[in-house]
């Protein structure tokens, strides 16, 4: 029994090493905790509940990355940082969303007050791994903000930034607004003339 109960803590240890600490109860049933066991491991003080359905090992380090494995997790692996968020990821502009922006697939149902989602399929091109959740790469996450309401500003930020890091040429964002519908095109396309004009 005792080599058992071993094994399967060495299991979810496993899966939560390479989650930040975090696993979900489907997880731990998988590995084969029941529910049971889940609430009597959370009652004891061995796991730590963020959320239903959702847990943390205890005393685990706070990393920068926590919140998109944690809503990575809350949407099963569908949801992608993206628009904003990404825009932080990536370290585009001075945004900070109050809100994790998250693109799910469209048939995506869950919903919580702290998550803005937005129903999109992106191609797997446009989409970075990180080490336990993904990110929209800095031309998608570009596409993305301009066809929102970022400011025009923010948006001339963001490709100041993309450019100056490397992330873009500037062959690139035009080859990028050509495949865009006319409002993000024009607004990239005025982004990239603003910073060309003040050198």
């Amino acid at each position: 029994m005792t080599i058992r109960r071993t094994d399967l803590r060495r299991q979810i240890d496993a899966i939560a090493f390479s989650q930040a600490g975090f696993f979900t109860a489907a997880q731990a049933l998988t590995v084969g905790y029941s529910y049971q066991a889940q609430k009597y491991h959370v009652d004891s003080g061995n796991w730590v509940r963020v959320d239903r359905g959702l847990y943390r090992l205890p005393n685990w380090p706070s990393e920068p990355d926590d919140q998109y494995v944690r809503w990575s997790l809350w949407s099963g692996g569908r949801g992608v940082v993206s628009h904003e968020s990404a825009l932080n990821v990536h370290g585009l502009s001075d945004v900070d969303p109050a809100r994790l922006h998250l693109t799910v697939p469209p048939g995506f149902r869950s919903a919580d007050d702290l998550i803005v989602l937005h129903r999109s399929t992106p191609p797997g091109s446009d989409i970075e791994q990180r080490r336990a959740w993904r990110v929209t790469t800095p031309s998608r996450t570009l596409a993305d903000v301009a066809a929102g309401d970022l400011s025009q500003e923010q948006i001339e930020r963001a490709v100041a930034d993309a450019i100056e890091q490397g992330l873009l040429t500037r062959r690139a964002l035009l080859r990028l607004t050509s495949d865009l519908p006319e409002r993000p095109a024009l607004r990239l396309e005025r982004a990239l003339a603003r910073r060309e004009e003040l050198g």
